[in-house]
């Protein structure tokens, strides 16, 4: 079996695709409020422990069997004063936001919920608990899922169209895409723009989260300690990426909040001063997360790749990428063999994977591939016995239509060049014309002959790649 990477270190690439924003917007800003309060780890809730992620009481440990009186006091804090204090702030301000609803919280908070929907606010799921998933077995992880759906339902009157667990195993990304029921999920911190991803024979939208711009930090051992600190990394942010927007590559900027959090009177305010900061600038776009995944799904809709290397049998790969380096199949047997992944699905990708084969073979080999090319406006040209893509490539340069003189002249420096180094004489010809490729000719035919093979060498990995741009992104 060949081995394959399943993670996409590629993403959207040099050129991410054009986010068109709604109103020509330079940067979509989105703000998360965490709702996980009365979900947590609790004795009441049937856990085996407290709580001791995400509080005041920075490195708390879990109690085993104890419930935490300071713990649960803390969370309550989010529900009871800090959740209202947000909810004022952004119903005044007339910013959309949307939740992260831990079901099970939802459930005992029937004020809030309520809050949350008279506001217009996006309630997302944000699984059954607040717990980690980790070690979780993943039969227990998809009934907690299933039960989330139909707590969110029971309690919101609708299914939540967004997902996002936080605190993952492995097979939570998987388990949301095979439920089949979410325009998106966010359980990724892997880019500034929603991306689509193939699992489980579906194709699924993710719109990604943050852990930078959150108010986590506040609850870190290395993090804000001040809302000063906060204002001003979220300022930074909102600026560098405004920037880019403006320079023509618009993204999103996601705020991470959580009620106990940010709902404390020193924090809020921070955020309070980034809300007018953020309204001081023009074409800026304050979406709910449901709101920039559908826009997402009409700009820039799922459309399945038409060619993936990293996901083709070997015959086929051979067969499509043998020809890549001229008459030599035995190169592209051998990349199959590497470990390819989505990274390789593009033309410098399937390039550099092909090109180690290239440079990690023997002299030997390498000059067999050198061997292997055509001379340049020579007998197999005039005889149309070149394969597609040297006819393609020396048409481009005019060798096709050569005068008299200047075929006499590619005849004696072919010859020459042989003779001497053992190979033809190889250029990648594509953007050139007959006077540049006569002028190298004549300058090349005068190297030593390790210079020229190394030379000689480069140039058949710049046809490769002209090649594969002809064939992959």
């Amino acid at each position: 079996m060949a081995k394959r990477y399943e993670r996409d270190l590629r993403g959207h690439g040099r050129n991410p695709p054009a986010a068109n924003w709604p109103g020509g917007a330079s940067i979509a800003v989105q703000f998360v409020v965490n709702y996980e309060e009365g979900g947590e780890n609790c004795l009441l809730h049937g856990d085996s422990q407290s709580e001791a992620f995400l509080s005041e009481i920075v490195g708390a440990a879990n109690w085993p069997g104890q419930r935490h009186w300071n713990m649960e006091s803390i969370y309550e804090y989010g529900a009871r004063a800090g959740f209202w204090r947000l909810h004022r702030l952004f119903t005044q301000a007339n910013a959309p936001v949307t939740v992260y609803g831990v079901a099970s919280a939802m459930a005992r908070s029937p004020e809030q919920v309520a809050a949350m929907q008279e506001a217009g606010w996006e309630i997302a799921s944000h699984g059954l608990k607040w717990v980690d998933y980790k070690d979780v077995p993943e039969e227990t992880e998809r009934a907690h899922l299933i039960e989330a759906v139909r707590l969110h339902t029971e309690v919101t009157g609708e299914r939540p169209e967004g997902y996002y667990l936080g605190r993952a195993s492995m097979n939570t990304v998987r388990l949301a895409v095979e439920d089949g029921g979410f325009a998106y999920i966010s359980d990724s911190y892997a880019d500034d723009l929603p991306y689509w991803i193939e699992m489980a024979g579906r194709a699924q939208l993710v719109v990604p989260y943050t852990l930078d711009a959150n108010d986590m930090r506040f609850a870190a051992a290395q993090g804000f300690n001040s809302g000063d600190q906060f204002f001003a990394y979220l300022r930074d942010s909102f600026d560098a990426l405004h920037a880019e927007g403006e320079a023509g590559s618009p993204k999103m900027l996601t705020i991470g909040l959580h009620c106990r959090l940010a709902g404390r009177p020193g924090r809020v305010v921070a955020l309070r001063r980034f809300l007018d900061h953020v309204r001081k600038h023009e074409r800026v776009w304050i979406a709910r997360r449901i709101d920039i995944a559908r826009h997402w799904m009409t700009e820039h809709p799922f459309v399945a790749p038409t060619l993936a290397p990293s996901r083709m049998e070997r015959a086929a790969f051979v067969e499509k990428f043998g020809g890549v380096f001229e008459h030599s199949a035995w190169i592209a047997d051998r990349a199959f063999s590497l470990e390819l992944g989505p990274a390789h699905d593009s033309a410098i990708g399937m390039h550099n994977a092909l090109s180690r084969i290239f440079r990690s073979a023997s002299p030997a080999e390498r000059l067999g591939v050198l061997t292997a090319h055509p001379d340049l406006a020579g007998k197999l040209a005039q005889a149309k016995r070149l394969t597609a893509d040297s006819t393609a490539e020396q048409t481009s340069a005019g060798l096709d239509a050569l005068t008299d003189s200047e075929r006499a002249r590619f005849s004696e420096l072919n010859t020459a060049y042989v003779d001497k180094f053992g190979f033809p004489f190889i250029i990648a010809v594509r953007g050139l014309a007959k006077a540049d490729i006569l002028s190298a000719f004549e300058r090349r035919v005068g190297n030593e002959r390790d210079t020229e093979f190394s030379t000689a060498c480069r140039q058949v990995e710049r046809i490769a790649l002209l090649r594969l741009k002809t064939m992959l992104p």
